[in-house]
């Protein structure tokens, strides 16, 4: 396995794949592409943050060397080819499961400026909407919960520059937030979670209702791919449209 700079040999592969952070990584904003021979490769494995995309001819080389070299704890892989699929199998062993995930449309206009205008200024007073600063994203750090709000930026310097998101306390105390989870060129692609003790209250509804907002001012698009069908609630919810599932599996170490 080797790092890819000349990305130009491999894009052909994923030209047509519509997804954030692959173009993240081909824009060089963040993330890494492996190969398994620089000069000619033939088999890929574009890694942004804990999300991996496999292309090319399936390698089971590649793909053990990448989950013993750059996996720390935990990862998501997909490819289009499923033949990919038994691979991933084998390197995840007892450590892998495969999960549904649900893309929404990328369209520029579907969203409702006044219905998510409306949403931010109905959330209950004792709750405060918050731009994550430089204080926030320390505090971001610190727990299991938030900590992918900002982590795949390495400084704040980074994520001043590329990031952007919105917190929610209540008092001091932050209890749910809508961020970036990784940049591209024209938008990010979103992160929402909220603390335990704090769902059902309408929190990360008004969050991502916030982020949302704060995009379109900026002329970015908040890109949102769904983990699971609550995921993918929410989405539609704030405006999204269903575009299709697709095969996932999430391995561990």
């Amino acid at each position: 396995m080797v790092r890819l700079n000349d990305l130009s040999k491999i894009h052909t592969w994923y030209m047509d794949w519509d997804d954030s952070m692959i173009w993240s990584c081909f824009q060089k904003i963040m993330g890494e592409a492996y190969v398994d021979c620089a000069e000619h490769p033939q088999s890929a494995i574009v890694y942004v943050n804990c999300f991996a995309f496999a292309a090319g001819k399936p390698s089971k080389q590649l793909v053990q060397e990448w989950y013993d070299e750059k996996v720390s704890s935990f990862a998501i892989i997909t490819a289009r080819d499923d033949s990919w699929n038994s691979i991933f199998n084998m390197v995840g062993r007892e450590k892998c499961r495969c999960v549904e995930r649900y893309a929404t449309k990328k369209e520029t206009d579907c969203f409702d400026i006044m219905k998510l205008t409306d949403i931010v200024e109905t959330l209950s007073a004792k709750y405060e909407l918050k731009l994550i600063d430089e204080i926030i994203y320390q505090e971001c750090l610190k727990y299991d919960w938030s900590i992918d709000f900002v982590q795949g930026y390495k400084s704040y310097a980074k994520y001043r520059k590329c990031g952007l998101g919105v917190v929610a306390f209540c008092g001091e105390e932050m209890v749910s937030g809508a961020s970036s989870y990784s940049s591209y060129m024209d938008g990010i692609e979103v992160e929402i979670d909220t603390k335990d003790g704090y769902r059902r209250k309408g929190l990360a509804t008004a969050c991502g209702a916030k982020l949302i907002l704060e995009c379109l001012k900026r002329g970015l698009y908040p890109s949102w791919d769904a983990q699971n069908r609550h995921s993918l609630a929410l989405a539609e919810k704030l405006g999204y449209h269903y575009s299709h599932s697709y095969t996932a599996y999430e391995i561990w170490k």
